[in-house]
Parts: C-alpha cells; structure tokens; sequence
C-alpha cells in the first residue's frame, strides 16, 4: 500500500464536506457532548483549541462557554462550515500547531489523530497547553483483540486514507509517551446504522458493500461485543466503542 499523504486526506476529507455532518449518529450526539464537557469543566476564561476541526461540530461544544475557541484544520471545503462555530480559524497540520508553548487550557481532537502522526499530533497538544491544562482525544476504538482485526478492517474499507487504529490502551500508550498525566480513557457507546455511517460521499458503493461483507460474517465474539443488530443482512446496527482519553500537562 502507497504511503497516505496529507494532499490524499485533503481530498477525502473535501469530497466528505458537503455531507459530513449528517455521516454519522455521534458527529451530532448532544449525549456525547455532553459526556465531554462533563468530564473537562471548561471555564468562561479558558482559551480551546479544537485540532483537526473538520465543520467544527466539536468547537461548537465550546463557543460560549470560553474565553476563545480557535479552530485547527487542512481542508478548506470542512473550513468554511467551522467559520460560524469558532472565534478563530488557523491552517495547519495537527502535527505542527502555529503556537507558543503554553498557549491554551484545553486542546481537543475528535476522530483526526487516526489521520495524522498520531504521537506527534498528541505531543503537539501537550506542548501548546498550560501547566495544569487537558488534552482530550476521542476516538473510535475496537473493544479488544477479539474484535480488532474484523473491525479495523470495516474501518479501513470506510476511510482509506486512515493511518491509525485504537484500542483504549492504545491512546492511554500515546498519552504517556507525550508526558502527560492522569491519563484516563472512558468509554462512550454511539449506536450507529452501519448503512448510514458508510455512506460518507468517499467511497464507492463496492467499498460500502466489503463493509457490509465483514458484518455478514461476523465472528461470535464482533457480534456479541458490538451488539450487531440486523433484519435482513443489508442494514446493520453497531455499538460502536469510543475511547475519550483525557490527560493533564503536569505543572
């Protein structure tokens, strides 16, 4: 396989715009947001920066709430829906943020570290925020080794110019190695139409139809830990695992 360039994601990501918001049960779930803020208590003086923040759904958790939220991404065609959900809106890769050490309170990225040089997008993180401040990463993650091949592969077929693959210690791993601490992952179960989520204006229908192949025969132990529900072998319901890691730069 071709190495995954950053002008390859761009593309993706630029053909997925115009629907993007619409892709998926957990881009707009109030319940995972809410999960989130629960779990990082912004207060109004707080700076965030939202990385890879694709239509800013997540920055939107924010605007209000902060001092500032300053939206980081590479597309523009995601851009120009971010506009009315940040205060600020900077160009860059997660991997080389534009800021000075010891910038913000919080940094978040939902689902964009899979896309990137994931260590170096996390120490990224840990490097703008303050002495006492949070990074927070969520991710779609198998449940296990019993789950992991078969639905990194549905994974693989859904976004081709995906990088990384997580397990919970996975991102727990990832965090440590960035020198954070306190680390925690919780889990956040979104449960998601498989037919819907795959039908993201990326992929062709054949790649569509290998998602549904893997459900079709699904080992005992996929279907039990997903929760997979299905009528006639076409449309099928996952419990999909989200890891929401959250680590705190030590002082």
């Amino acid at each position: 396989m071709s190495e995954i360039t950053r002008s390859d994601v761009e593309a993706h990501f630029t053909a997925r715009a115009e629907r993007y918001d619409r892709s998926s049960h957990w881009c707009t779930d109030p319940v995972l947001a809410d999960r989130v803020l629960s779990l990082l208590t912004p207060q109004s003086t707080d700076t965030v920066v939202d990385v890879a923040c694709g239509t800013g759904l997540v920055s939107a958790w924010f605007k209000g709430r902060v001092g500032e939220l300053v939206g980081v991404d590479i597309t523009e065609a995601m851009f120009e829906q971010a506009r009315p959900r940040t205060d600020r809106l900077v160009v860059a890769p997660g991997e080389h943020l534009p800021f000075e050490d010891d910038t913000f309170e919080v940094a978040i990225c939902r689902q964009g570290t899979q896309f990137m040089d994931d260590a170096a997008a996390i120490a990224e993180m840990a490097r703008v925020i303050k002495p006492g401040g949070r990074v927070c990463v969520i991710n779609l993650c198998a449940y296990g080794e019993e789950d992991a091949e078969e639905y990194f592969e549905i994974l693989r077929w859904r976004n081709p110019v995906r990088r990384n693959f997580y397990r919970r210690e996975d991102l727990q791993r990832l965090f440590e190695s960035a020198g954070l601490t306190q680390v925690a992952v919780h889990d956040h179960i979104s449960v998601e139409d498989v037919d819907a989520w795959s039908d993201n204006g990326a992929i062709p229908e054949a790649r569509r139809e290998s998602i549904r192949q893997v459900y079709r025969n699904a080992s005992p132990a996929f279907a039990r830990l997903h929760a997979v529900k299905t009528d006639d072998d076409t449309r099928f319901i996952d419990n999909m695992l989200f890891g929401i890691a959250i680590g705190v730069k030590a002082g």
